[in-house]
C-alpha cells in the first residue's frame, strides 16, 4: 500500500566520497602555494624598498593578500570537513564559497590601493633602481608560474581554488607588470613605466575579482546554479518519469559550486509504486543534472503547501 504523501531525503556517498577527496587534493595544494608565496613575499617587500619600485611593493601587498587568502582557503578546507550536526545539518561546505567571497572583497581593496598609489606616482615620479627590480620580479614570476599551474591542476569546479588561483595569477601579472617596468625604466629611463604598468595590471584584477565576487555571492544567496534551468528540468522529469502529471515549487541552489541541492514537490497518479517513482526521479535528476542530494515530496491530489 502506498502513501498519498512520501517525503525522501537521499544522498549519494560515493558523490560524497569522491568530493572529500577531490578536497584533500586541493587543500594540499593550497597549502603548498601558499608557503612559496609567503617566502618569496619576505624578499620582495625588501626588494621593493630597496629599489624604491611602486611595482614591487604593489605587488608584495598583492601577495600579502594572496598569504591571508590562501590560508583562508586552506581553513575553509579543513572547516568544511567537519561532519554536519544538529544545527549545521549541511555541514561545513559553505564556508569555502564564504572564503572565495572575502577572497574576492580582498582583492578588490588591493586593486583600488594600487590604483590609487600609481595615480599619485604619475604626478610625483620616483627613482626606482631597475637592477634589483628586475632581478626580484623575475624570480617573483618564477614562483608565480609554479604556484599558479600548481592551483591549476586541482578542482576547477571549486570556487574557492578558483579563487585562490586568481590571487596567485594577478601577482603573476603584477611580476610580469614589474619585469616590464625595469626594463623600459633600464634602456629609456621613463619612471612612470612603474605607475602605468602596475594600473594595467589592475584592469585585470578587478575583472577577475568581479568575477569570484559575483559566483560566491550568488550562491550565498541560494542562487539557481547556471548548470540547471528549472523549466528545462521540469520538462526532463516529465518526460522520464510518465506518472509524473505536473512538478512544483522547485528550489535549486548549491551548497558550493559544485554541490548542487534541490527539493521540489511533483504531483503523481493514484495507485502508482511510490517508491519506483522516487528513485527514477532520482536517477533523473542524478544521470541528467548531477544532482545527487534531491528531497522530492510525492502529492495525489493537491499541494498542501499555499505557497505552491
Amino acid at each position: 500500500m502506498t502513501r498519498p504523501h512520501s517525503h525522501t531525503h537521499l544522498h549519494d556517498h560515493s558523490h560524497h566520497h569522491a568530493h572529500e577527496v577531490t578536497d584533500k587534493d586541493s587543500a594540499r595544494r593550497v597549502l603548498i602555494a601558499m608557503v612559496l608565496i609567503a617566502v618569496f613575499m619576505l624578499v620582495e617587500v625588501a626588494g621593493g624598498i630597496y629599489s624604491q619600485s611602486l611595482a614591487l611593493l604593489a605587488d608584495a601587498g598583492h601577495m600579502l593578500s594572496d598569504f591571508a587568502a590562501l590560508l583562508l582557503t586552506w581553513m575553509a578546507f579543513r572547516i568544511s570537513d567537519k561532519k554536519p550536526d544538529l544545527k549545521r545539518s549541511y555541514g561545513y561546505h559553505r564556508f569555502q564559497v564564504l572564503a572565495a567571497f572575502v577572497n574576492a572583497l580582498t582583492l578588490l581593496f588591493i586593486a583600488a590601493w594600487i590604483l590609487i598609489s600609481a595615480i599619485k606616482r604619475l604626478f610625483q615620479p620616483a627613482e626606482v633602481l631597475a637592477g634589483p627590480m628586475l632581478l626580484i620580479a623575475i624570480i617573483g614570476l618564477l614562483v608565480n608560474i609554479i604556484a599558479f599551474l600548481i592551483l591549476q591542476q586541482g578542482d576547477k569546479h571549486n570556487l574557492n581554488v578558483k579563487g585562490a588561483a586568481i590571487h596567485v595569477l594577478g601577482d603573476l601579472l603584477g611580476s610580469v607588470a614589474a619585469i616590464a617596468a625595469s626594463l623600459i625604466i633600464m634602456t629609456t629611463g621613463w619612471m612612470r613605466a612603474d605607475p602605468i604598468l602596475s594600473m594595467m595590471a589592475v584592469i585585470f584584477i578587478t575583472k577577475t575579482a568581479c568575477g569570484v565576487f559575483k559566483d560566491s555571492g550568488h550562491i550565498l544567496l541560494e542562487g539557481t546554479p547556471e548548470t540547471v534551468e528549472p523549466h528545462h528540468l521540469r520538462q526532463e522529469l516529465e518526460q522520464a518519469v510518465p506518472e509524473i502529471r505536473n512538478i512544483h515549487h522547485i528550489h535549486i541552489w548549491s551548497l558550493t559550486g559544485n554541490r548542487p541541492v534541490l527539493t521540489m514537490h511533483a504531483d503523481v497518479d493514484k495507485g502508482v509504486d511510490h517508491n519506483k517513482i522516487q528513485a527514477s526521479i532520482h536517477k533523473a535528476l542524478k544521470d541528467k543534472f548531477s544532482i545527487h542530494h534531491a528531497t522530492v515530496q510525492l502529492e495525489c491530489d493537491r499541494c498542501h503547501d499555499d505557497h505552491c
